[in-house]
């Protein structure tokens, strides 16, 4: 709720600093008579002044600067320049963001999510407008946003042109790192740099606070610790290798503020991808990392339990929901639990394409399901992305062949600039029932914005609803379904 982190990238080294300015409610620069206090974080109208690292060929020349003890509830207008040895100062870039409401506040506010950009071949498209997209939600004007992951397509090459189904043809921008599959460290930070190229994803970026988690795509397809790649396109096939160099470049272009993970490293230091963002008396936030404990995509029909988010990440995440005093808690992750999402003869997700009883992954779910009913937390909302199409689905034991636990929501969207597919079967185990869903055409393109989604949520004062809709990038509302807290 007091802390955010400050994220830029140079054409060369310098050093990062910024200069926080507080606004007022109509987005006016604080002033006041008694400047140079400094105790108020910038809320006495004194600008606060940060220096950060050095941004070097270590980190592409990305830094951060972990700006802390901010007042909560406050709206800060920031400008990011980075300074060489000499002092002499480059371009200022300025943005804004909020800071989480306070538990003074009644925790009202409002964010999107998604996930899925630049894939199956549609990267920048400047015919189109780029990835207009992220325009339509930072069009809603969110409070953050939630990336669910596919962040980049590491495995699929951005061409000059592809022929859409419809034959008609779409244009890339292209850069040489983005012409092949990912294998360097090199081309996986060109996969990021390649998407901050984009107009639509600056102007969100630079106004809404984003909070990613990373999927498969960060490194190459449905991909599992230890796999050995049969992928003609790869000459380093040893996944291990790939994931530390995709994790690597994905870290040093994502503004998490874990302190651990502002340390430059290898790309598996001891910092962790999963994490709780507290957003006030109404919200915590719970971002998933459903691929470091990830085990191998087999039919998911083992008679013992099998990994998703291994058991360290499984007790941090119970404890974490028994401890939230927040009215809704929000898991953020990166794959469906009950769409069946097949990879060959194995499954990529939890389900397995059984209705019966917890085979395999699904026990893990089992446990979580039940760990949660068990410890009484309550008001638990999956959102969700990966199959890209959007859909709502209702949770509940009186469906299910597996029944201790409580009935829940999960909200899935997505693509936001790839192709459509969709939608999936469902599996049976835990008895979701599809409220809704819509997918666009087979590797539809995002040329009209109607087959790619985002959600959107908006939580009221104190609460007392929580109100999802499922949006298309042309900005169409297609589905609205408000949820109300249930007590402890």
């Amino acid at each position: 709720m007091d802390s955010a982190v400050l994220w830029s990238r140079a054409s060369g080294e310098g050093r990062l600093h910024a200069v926080l300015h507080a606004l007022d409610h109509e987005g006016r620069r604080l002033t006041s008579s008694s400047r140079g206090r400094g105790k108020a974080r910038g809320r006495d109208g004194e600008p606060l002044v940060l220096r950060g690292p050095w941004a070097t060929e270590r980190t592409d020349f990305t830094a951060r600067i972990s700006a802390t003890d901010l007042p909560s509830d406050t709206l800060y207008e920031v400008e990011l320049f980075f300074e060489d040895e000499n002092g002499k100062r480059g371009e200022v870039g300025i943005g804004r963001f909020g800071t989480a409401p306070g538990h003074r506040s009644d925790g009202a506010q409002s964010f999107v999510w998604t996930a899925d950009t630049a894939g199956q071949g549609y990267g920048i498209n400047p015919d189109v407008g780029g990835m207009f997209g992220y325009e339509a939600m930072r069009a809603v004007e969110p409070d953050f946003f939630l990336h669910a992951g596919d962040t980049i397509y590491a495995d699929g090459p951005i061409e000059e042109s592809i022929e859409e189904p419809d034959g008609t043809i779409w244009r890339n921008l292209v850069t040489d790192e983005v012409a092949k599959v990912a294998e360097t460290l090199r081309e996986f930070r060109g996969r990021h740099s390649y998407n901050l190229r984009d107009e639509n994803i600056r102007a969100l970026y630079a106004e809404v606070p984003v909070i990613a988690t990373w999927d498969d795509h960060e490194t190459t397809n449905n991909w599992w610790p230890g796999e050995v790649l049969e992928d003609d396109r790869y000459s380093v096939v040893d996944v291990d290798t790939l994931a530390a160099r995709g994790r690597r470049a994905w870290q040093e272009y994502q503004p998490i503020a874990d302190v651990r993970s502002l340390t430059p490293g290898t790309g598996f230091e001891p910092e962790r991808i999963y994490r709780k963002i507290s957003r006030g008396p109404a919200l915590d936030v719970f971002v998933l990392d459903m691929r470091t404990h990830k085990g191998e995509n087999t039919d998911g029909k083992e008679q013992r339990a099998t990994s998703m988010l291994g058991e360290e990440q499984l007790q941090w995440l119970l404890k974490g929901l028994r401890r939230s005093q927040a009215t809704w808690k929000v898991i953020l992750a990166d794959l469906p639990l009950g769409i069946v999402v097949p990879d060959g003869e194995g499954q990529e997700s939890i389900a397995n394409a059984e209705d019966g009883a917890p085979l395999g992954r699904e026990l893990e779910l089992a446990r979580l399901l039940s760990g949660i009913k068990s410890q009484r937390t309550r008001n638990v909302v999956f959102l969700t992305g990966d199959v890209h199409y959007c859909a709502a689905h209702h949770y509940s034991p009186q469906r299910a062949a597996f029944t201790d636990f409580d009935p829940f929501w999960e909200f899935v969207a997505g693509p936001i600039n790839a192709g459509s597919f969709g939608p999936n079967e469902m599996d049976g185990t835990f008895g979701p029932e599809v409220d809704f869903q819509k997918a666009g055409p087979a590797m539809g393109s995002p040329r009209d914005g109607k087959g790619q989604f985002f959600g959107r949520v908006e939580i009221a004062p104190d609460g007392e609803e929580f109100t999802v809709e499922l949006i298309d990038a042309a900005g169409e509302v297609q589905y609205t379904r408000t949820l109300t807290p249930q007590p402890r």
